[in-house]
């Protein structure tokens, strides 16, 4: 028992980390939330698919903050959405067919890219 509520709260507690990185950073969290649920356990695509699931409830409050402050310009939101959109639906079905393995790589050399660009 005391085991599952150790589990239970470790999740409450990458959940968090997960969402401040989001709301800070305008992103990123799904980056955070892939690696914990697969150390919590979730294959790939599955872990994958519900971290895009928890970020969206998390990017849709960081947005409406964003957009009451001023943060984000209001003429970019409809063009950008539209695309992330798309996008999404597209990267889902590609998640559906592609190989665990090749989804993994994918994933390292994106977190690797973006990495390399925030610091140069």
């Amino acid at each position: 028992m005391k085991k599952q509520i150790k589990r239970g709260m470790g999740k409450i507690l990458g959940g968090a980390l997960v969402g401040i990185a989001n709301g800070l950073f305008g992103g990123g969290g799904g980056m955070l939330a892939v690696p914990l649920l697969r150390a919590n356990g979730l294959e790939t695509r599955k872990a994958h698919a519900t971290a895009i699931a928890v970020i969206l409830p998390a990017s849709v409050v960081s947005g409406l903050v964003y957009l009451s402050k001023g943060f984000a310009p209001a003429q970019a939101l409809v063009p950008t959405a539209l695309g992330v959109m798309l996008g999404g639906f597209f990267g889902a079905k590609l998640l559906g067919v592609l190989p665990d393995r090749l989804v993994n790589f994918l994933f390292a050399c994106l977190m690797v890219i973006a990495g390399a660009r925030m610091l140069f």
